[in-house]
């Protein structure tokens, strides 16, 4: 009778405990993503970083009419591969290259060149929704010499790992559909000066182009340091920008103003990812870098930013420099050289999953709301939010998103379906934010609000 008795209060301990878990684990999840989530494979990106790696080099200026070596035989394949991803879109997809030239200039380019980005264009559904989101990295490799354009530069984590991300996210999104449009870019002329992204930013500055957020993903498969033996593959950084490289002088009176150097769009991009991701991702955490790259170094996110567009970059958390722009060589007991051994998959598989998690919740996200005000008539300790109410048919209502002034990420969401709020927090100790929700829970980007002064 008591071993009958034990195992009952086991049995209803072992409910309680499970059931509740389950649920917590999947509340504001949308099955859909999720199932692609589930779906990103570690094997699937492990051949295409080694097909990448065996093209021996992806230098810049390295040949381009081999079919199995250089960076045309690399750039070739990837757009074929894209073109196989894009037989699953029911033409929605289109692969194309980029194509430019660039003059020698005095550094490191130093013949006439024709560079091509490979671009996957996933266009959007919804004729209304002119929004793009960009997901990046980079084509080229490089050594220890930037000019070195035959040796064998792998280039296994710097940025094949990043391009592998790139092509596991178009192969999966290719079956399905987004009201805006997504563009998978493996971009070219990184090491030789950011020319790839540089070209692509000035095109769709002068396009005038509806970028949301770019994702640039670059060097995302290494989880160790070099001499400091620091190792994890749980974390990731997202470096962006505080103050917009773009910022003009009014712009930069209302951000003195308001103190909002830590709210800029490019890192509200940044904690959205981490919400989002982390909420998709189990055990893994997104570190926010309150810079907008590596110090005094760069990425193909930085001439977005310049040219005025929200944009990160992702980057593994620890950073390995005897396999970073490294000839392959052992020397001192010391192998160098960026070569697939020293790449974990798994990690980049968890990498993929944040940015795929993060991408489509915003691909299907209601666009952001328009002019978000702060009502500052009055001294009170009440805060009164104001914005245009949406015209987009997706919008459920909006979240007002709050967290103190020391604290990084927000803190507390507030949901209302009407276009003004009046709550009791004060200006003082809170920052505010508005963001849109459709009926499945997808929210558009944060918009810190400015100041209104509401007439009497």
């Amino acid at each position: 009778m008591k071993s009958i008795i034990l195992l009952f209060i086991v049995f209803i301990f072992h409910s309680f405990i499970n059931l509740p878990i389950f649920s917590q684990a999947n509340i504001g999840r949308d099955t859909n993503i999720l199932k692609m989530v589930n779906s990103v494979s570690s094997e699937r990106i492990k051949k295409n970083i080694e097909k990448l790696v065996g093209f021996k080099t992806r230098h810049t200026l390295s040949k381009t009419d081999s079919d199995t070596q250089g960076i045309g035989a690399a750039r070739r394949w990837v757009k074929k591969t894209f073109e196989q991803y894009a037989k699953n879109s029911n033409g929605r997809m289109e692969v194309y290259f980029d194509s430019f030239t660039l003059e020698p200039d005095g550094r490191r380019i130093n013949r006439r060149v024709e560079l091509k980005n490979v671009i996957a264009k996933l266009k959007g559904t919804d004729k209304n929704d002119d929004r793009i989101f960009i997901v990046s990295g980079h084509l080229d490799s490089r050594n220890s010499n930037a000019m070195d354009t035959t040796g064998f530069a792998p280039g296994a984590d710097d940025d094949a790992s990043g391009v592998a991300v790139v092509m596991e996210l178009a192969n999966i999104l290719s079956k399905n559909k987004f009201p805006s449009t997504i563009l998978f870019v493996a971009f070219s002329g990184e090491e030789q000066g950011l020319y790839g992204s540089k070209h692509l930013a000035e095109k769709a500055k002068n396009e005038k182009w509806n970028i949301t957020a770019v994702f640039n993903n670059d060097m995302v498969g290494g989880n160790n340091t070099s001499g400091t033996n620091l190792f994890t593959n749980e974390k990731v950084r997202i470096f962006s920008e505080g103050v917009p490289a773009f910022e003009t002088e009014q712009m930069a009176k209302i951000r003195k103003y308001l103190s909002s150097e830590n709210d800029s769009r490019s890192r509200q991009l940044a904690r959205y990812i981490k919400e989002i991701g982390e909420k998709y991702v189990d055990q893994f955490e997104v570190k926010l870098i309150y810079r907008k790259d590596r110090f005094l170094r760069g990425g193909d996110h930085t001439p977005f930013n310049n040219a005025g567009f929200t944009a990160v970059r992702i980057c593994e958390m620890h950073e390995n420099y005897y396999h970073q722009h490294q000839n392959v060589i052992i020397k001192d007991g010391i192998e160098y050289g960026d070569l697939l051994k020293f790449v974990d998959f798994n990690y980049i598989k968890k990498i993929s999953q944040i940015n795929l998690s993060a991408l489509t919740n915003l691909a299907l996200a209601p666009k952001a709301p328009n002019n978000v005000r702060i009502d500052v008539s009055k001294l009170t300790n009440f805060s009164t939010l104001l914005w245009n109410k949406s015209i987009d048919d997706r919008t459920k209502g909006y979240n007002i998103l709050i967290r103190e002034t020391s604290s990084s990420i927000w803190q507390k969401k507030i949901f209302t379906e009407d276009s003004t709020i009046t709550i009791p927090y004060s200006k003082d100790n809170f920052i505010f934010a508005v963001q849109t929700v459709d009926s499945k829970g997808h929210t558009s980007l944060p918009v810190i609000p400015v100041p209104y002064f509401k007439r009497k």
